[in-house]
């Protein structure tokens, strides 16, 4: 009998190290894709399981931790609430890699304030919005992201103006903006493997069908409509730090190089016309005129690799509070003094 051979990624882990219990959403749903490209991520990455924390709020993309990196720690938020969860914990625990899986209800709705300030602080924190439009725990009223002009499979068009997750990102100046598709697997994963790599805010909006209420040719969020009607920036490869460049192959034509924090490398391959992700008027402007196109822009919009993160800025200690001693977290007397008259003065 012939021995099954498990294959290992870079620090000997299998893959089952990162995956997690059957999903029970609706099959064929897009969100399902999307687990399945971070696993794929994370393990090919190289991450300790242990050292990556999966945070949600409320909705169908925010069940999905349960489907992925079950040996990963997890917290399942308030609706909405994900954000300021996730501040605090990275607060006292900042050398965990936070993954975040939102909704376009959690986050452009409810949870949308909240939203706001972990972009404008620059957490630390990879932010996975899976986007259809629509609500799909609660019958499929539309979100406050369909596009004008969608129709779902019930129901009248939609008149009402969205609100688009990337532009107000890049309007906030979020380190690390990008859209993707829940079908475009490649893509998908380099640009999850590449925010994994970012140190600070990195925030991907993913198209991500509803099989059941907003799949129709109707949808302008449907996998058909955003098939025929993506705008692709570039390809992107993505070469972690513990790989010499020369093992990837070199894109024909124009491509360029993007440094990330640890090392790693994301490669984008212009394909269209060429795109410099480090202008957030550029950015800006390509999600304007795919709006006004009726058509989907995917890529990496906008890096800024200058912004200081969350702890940076706040000079937090990079060790968890829970491994410091008393001696370290207590001040002395005459520190404790030299706050207060601080504070006075």
């Amino acid at each position: 009998m012939t021995e099954k051979v498990v294959k290992l990624n870079v620090i000997n882990e299998p893959k089952e190290s990162y995956t997690g219990g059957p999903s029970s959403l609706c099959p064929g749903c897009g969100h399902d894709q999307i687990s399945t490209v971070i696993i794929n991520a994370a393990w090919e990455n190289g991450i300790e399981p242990h050292r990556i924390a999966k945070m949600s709020g409320i909705g169908c993309s925010s069940k999905t931790p349960a489907y992925y990196l079950g040996q990963s720690h997890g917290f399942n938020t308030v609706h909405g609430r994900m954000p300021s969860v996730t501040t605090g914990a990275n607060a006292v625990h900042p050398d965990l890699l936070y993954l975040g899986v939102s909704g376009d209800g959690d986050s452009a709705s409810i949870g949308i304030g909240q939203l706001i300030h972990a972009i404008r602080r620059n957490l630390d924190m990879v932010y996975i919005v899976e986007n259809n439009g629509v609500y799909g725990l609660t019958k499929g009223q539309y979100s406050a992201t369909a596009d004008i002009g969608s129709q779902k499979k019930k129901g009248k068009v939609n008149k009402t103006q969205p609100i688009d997750l990337c532009a107000l990102a890049v309007n906030l100046g979020c380190t690390f903006v990008a859209r993707s598709f829940s079908g475009s697997k490649s893509q998908l994963t380099s640009l999850i493997k590449a925010a994994m790599s970012h140190k600070g805010f990195a925030l991907i909006d993913v198209i991500s069908p509803c099989v059941t209420f907003n799949n129709n040719d109707e949808s302008m969020k449907s996998y058909g409509y955003v098939k025929d009607n993506e705008i692709t920036l570039h390809m992107a490869d993505y070469i972690p730090h513990f790989n010499p460049v020369p093992e990837v192959e070199v894109p024909e034509g124009h491509y360029r190089d993007i440094t990330l924090h640890d090392g790693s490398v994301i490669r984008l391959e212009t394909i269209s016309e060429e795109h410099d992700p480090g202008n957030a008027v550029a950015a800006l402007s390509a999600l304007h005129q795919a709006e006004q196109e009726k058509k989907h822009v995917t890529g990496l919009l906008y890096f800024n690799p200058n912004k200081e993160s969350f702890t940076e800025e706040l000079n937090l200690p990079l060790k968890a509070l829970i491994h410091h001693s008393d001696d370290e977290l207590r001040p002395t007397k005459a520190q404790l003094d030299a706050i207060n008259q601080a504070l006075l003065g």
